[in-house]
């Protein structure tokens, strides 16, 4: 803590009315400052993959890393430190003190919409590169917020629904990472989830946060909701959350004051919210990361060093069974002359998935872009030919008009607009939104012929963007512009194909499009109504233009009037938005037949295929594992046509592969970040040997997911979901029925190939812990040779059997432990320690009532229903598996626990 901050002292200073007001934050991404004691406001920005600032609209732009599933599938601890410490620059350049992630919620479905944002499958996968993570962040001086906390694990009525879990599955999958994350990096912030857990929602749970969570943790941080995640006053403040976000406040202010009179509340349970407030402020004090602070961006050679490390870091290679990749297009033993680039993965770089996640990324590498970059980066490749076609459309929502669309001739005569909030490069600059207080003249909204005061300096304030998606929330002058507005919205279209072109529209508010001056779509009167911006935009509608040329300019005119939308009254302030979609009209069966042309000429194809951040995202879940639109035939086609066809999918979470065995070649590339395309060829061409597994089943069908009969909106009971499968999620549940998925936990191949030798498991030690009840150690050492041609790392993975002879049933086997090896050359070998715990033999027994129990910490504690419970570990003689993965165990040896059964509480 920093001298010049002294949190007894400034607690002091506060009158009870401020106090109350530091319960809640100020807008959407800062605490409330208070002056007068001292008290300074702290900034908070969107993590989990980057940090992007205190804007979604015309924000600075931010490097993006790859999604979680992909840094979890590295199975690299020592570059999720990186990954954090880079995270932590961003947020300083950005003047942030906390950043929002990581998430570490267990992937209990592949339909989760944010599967994606979360490590894996497997808790101490999860909360170990989450506690690498959380460390390289905070040795920045920045705060981690671990979240959601806990059993946020579908969208689907996420503010409302019940996850019904029992306590043993709870503690052991659903907890664990938090409690990894707490016991190995002491997190300075933690989120509440928006659930409820067995009917009590967690912002207002004390078992969870008092009892569990700061009492036998002893988690010290700061506890915060997510964003208008807190239902209650007087419960939420007394279960020990600290913070409730966003402002203004909902459920805090006077509310606050009335409890204090019917002394629901009193003086020391809201002491103790904003001491911990105030210790994280601190934290911030000491970083020395200034308030109220400019925001910038971070380019360094570094940077995009780690960010094209990470990319390639993040792809998994599930096939190779021709060798046909590393591809040769260099030297000597030169064979490609032409490729033949497929999908519409392939020419747009989806460097994240969706909702909190998604950001401006700083810039994007697309696969195709990937792929030239590393044919130019040799003479030789001048003579290599590279021929691109989309194949077909996977979109749900017809794409952006991002990459294809510049600022108006108008707008720049005018001067583009103020650029007080606008956060990019100049040559970003791609369209002009205009917003007036009073509508510019009779009929202007619904009728584009109608000029009325409607012109560029007439406005009461106008701004330049970059993207024909705009989220008017944030980055608008609101001294100038009121909360009713009209706004219009200019850009010029340029299309790269002539034909038959549909744009779509999509509105918070009612509007029209117009095309060079002719109205195209028409949401002025009745829109229909859609699910888009917090449930209360229109429904996307999509119209024809019959024909447009190639390379000639078209004028494209959005106007609006977000009366309507404001007056439903959202959850949070914002002046509405649009969405903008469009492209030339593709019919699958023409553009399929297309590609198989392109590929049947050429040496080797790369089919890049996949999900979106419009498909994967916060908001809602996917209704089933499918790629999306005519995706698997157009697969299939060019399976049959090219026997060197290498395809690539590209998504956060798993989805199904009809025609993975006429797939002789396949990759898992997840959302790679900035430099997806460099790393994704950095693979390819073997410049980088693949040394990631997956970090996630990949089941054959949904049905197999143990998740299936209870998950999203097919809960048995209305509010409730429940968790059937109990502690058998993820590979448990695959292990525990016998059932082969299409790619197991923990697969991935290489380059090369490794042997593992010479395992030893050492007689555990057993010490008196610091927590409670007696710890036990042991190291597993084993060796790891290169048996292969080509240098390259192996990641190696731990799993425990439990003895047949225990009191309650368990998975046949867990992971427990993992490592990795350094870049090993041909006929090399390294020596692989992995360490050991009480942790790795322990189960939850709920059976036992903590009070009286006569075990270390035991006492004081209340559970569910009255109930306690414990950690147990029994004697017994134990396997230890080591393998390559959940289904090629490579070692086995033994284990024997001689004292116990040891049992505690704590970490």
């Amino acid at each position: 803590m920093a001298a010049k901050f002294d949190v007894k002292e400034a607690l002091a200073k506060l009158t009870m009315s401020q106090k109350i007001k530091m319960l809640c934050g100020k807008g959407w991404w800062h605490t409330e400052p208070v002056p007068e004691a001292g008290v300074d406001s702290m900034r908070m920005s969107d993590g989990p993959n980057g940090a992007r600032g205190t804007r979604f609209f015309n924000g600075v732009p931010s490097s993006c890393f790859p999604s979680s599933t992909g840094l979890g599938s590295s199975f690299d601890i020592s570059l999720a430190h990186e990954v954090g410490e880079a995270l932590g620059d961003e947020c300083r350049a950005k003047s942030t003190h906390i950043l929002l992630g990581p998430t570490v919620n267990t992937q209990r479905s592949p339909l989760g919409g944010r599967g994606f944002e979360s490590f894996s499958e497997d808790p101490v996968l999860n909360g170990t590169i989450a506690a690498a993570y959380i460390n390289g962040l905070q040795s920045k001086g920045v705060a981690a917020t671990v979240k959601h906390f806990v059993a946020n694990d579908q969208e689907f009525e996420r503010f409302s629904i019940s996850s019904d879990v029992s306590e043993r599955a709870l503690r052991e999958i659903y907890l664990k990472p938090f409690q990894i994350a707490v016991k190995d990096a002491n997190p300075w912030a933690l989120m509440t989830s928006y659930n409820r857990v067995n009917g009590l929602h967690v912002s207002e749970n004390s078992w969870l946060i008092d009892d569990i969570l700061r009492k036998e943790w002893g988690f010290q941080g700061m506890i915060m909701s997510d964003w208008i995640g807190v239902y209650s006053t007087a419960e939420s403040i007394k279960a020990g959350l600290d913070l409730e976000m966003p402002g203004p406040t909902v459920m805090r202010g006077k509310a606050i004051d009335r409890a204090l009179i019917a002394q629901k509340l009193f003086t020391e349970d809201i002491d103790a919210r904003v001491r911990k407030i105030l210790e994280l402020l601190a934290r911030a004090h000491a970083s020395g990361i200034p308030f109220d602070g400019p925001e910038k961006g971070v380019d360094t050679p570094a940077l995009r060093s780690l960010l094209r490390r990470a990319a390639s870091s993040a792809v998994v290679l599930l096939k190779n069974d021709k060798k046909l990749l590393p591809l040769s297009i260099f030297g000597e033993k030169k064979t490609i002359k032409k490729i033949a680039i497929i999908g519409p993965n392939a020419k747009t770089a989806f460097a994240s998935g969706g909702g909190s996640a998604n950001l401006l990324a700083s810039w994007k590498v697309s696969p195709l872009q990937g792929i030239l970059n590393a044919i130019a980066s040799s003479d030789q490749g001048k003579d290599i030919q590279v021929e691109y076609a989309v194949g077909g459309q996977t979109h749900t929502l017809l794409p952006l008009l991002d990459g294809y669309i510049q600022m108006p001739e108008e707008a720049k005569k005018s001067g583009g607009g103020d650029d007080k909030y606008w956060g990019g490069k100049e040559e970003d600059k791609v369209a002009f939104v205009e917003f007036w207080n009073e509508e510019p003249g009779e009929g202007w909204v619904a009728d584009p012929t109608v000029k009325g005061e409607g012109r560029v300096k007439k406005s009461d304030w106008a701004t330049p963007t970059g993207s024909s998606y705009c989220f008017l929330m944030d980055g608008i002058d609101e001294e100038k512009v009121n909360d009713i507005c009209w706004i219009r919205y200019t850009t010029t279209y340029i299309p790269d194909t002539s034909g038959p072109h549909t744009f779509s529209l999509t509105l918070a508010g009612h509007g029209t499009l117009s095309i060079n001056g002719t109205l195209l779509i028409d949401l002025s009167t009745d829109p229909p109504q859609g699910d888009s911006f917090f449930g209360l935009g229109t429904a996307d509608v999509s119209a024809r233009v019959p024909y447009l040329e190639k390379g000639e300019k078209v004028d494209v005119e959005i106007r609006v009037s977000n009366a309507l939308f404001v007056g439903k009254g959202g959850p949070f302030s914002t002046r509405g938005g649009i969405r903008l979609g469009g492209s030339v009209d593709v019919k699958e069966e023409v553009a399929r037949e297309e590609a198989v042309k392109v590929v049947e000429g050429a040496d080797v194809a790369i089919v890049v295929v996949g999900l979106t951040h419009e498909l994967e995202s916060e908001g809602f879940d996917r209704p089933n594992m499918k790629l999306p639109g005519a995706t698997n035939a157009l697969v299939s086609a060019l399976l049959k046509v090219n026997p060197n066809t290498i395809v690539i999918n590209q998504s956060g979470t798993p989805v199904e592969m009809p025609w993975v065995d006429e797939a002789h070649t396949l990759l898992q590339a997840f959302y790679g970040g900035n430099e997806l395309g460099n790393g994704l060829a950095d693979v390819l061409f073997g410049k980088v040997n693949p040394s990631a597994k997956l970090a996630l089943t990949f089941p054959k069908r949904l049905e197999d997911s143990p998740s299936y009969p209870s998950y999203g909106d097919k809960g048995e009971a209305h509010g409730k979901i429940l968790y059937n499968e109990g502690i058998y999620v993820g590979y448990r549940s695959f292990d525990k029925r016998s059932l082969d998925p299409l790619f197991p936990f923990g697969y991935g191949l290489s380059y090369t190939t490794f042997s593992y030798s010479n395992l030893h498991v050492s007689e555990p030690s057993f010490s008196a812990s610091s927590s409670s009840g007696k710890n036990l150690s042991l190291t597993i050492t084993f060796t790891v040779t290169n048996t292969g041609s080509l240098p390259g790392s192996e990641s190696s993975q731990i799993y425990v059997s439990y003895p047949s002879t225990s009191v309650v049933p368990h998975a046949p086997q867990q992971l427990k432990g993992f490592a990795k090896t350094g870049i090993l050359e041909p006929g090399t070998s390294e020596e692989l320690k992995v360490s050991l715990d009480r942790d790795a033999f322990a189960w939850w027994d709920e059976r036992v009532s903590r009070a009286g129990s006569g075990v270390p910490g035991l006492h004081g504690v209340t559970s569910l229903g009255g109930k306690g419970g414990r950690w147990v570990a029994e004697k017994g003689v134990y396997e230890i598996g080591v393998g390559a993965s959940s289904r090629d165990v490579r070692l086995k040896g033994t284990v024997e626990v001689k004292e116990g059964p040891l049992e505690w509480l704590g970490l």
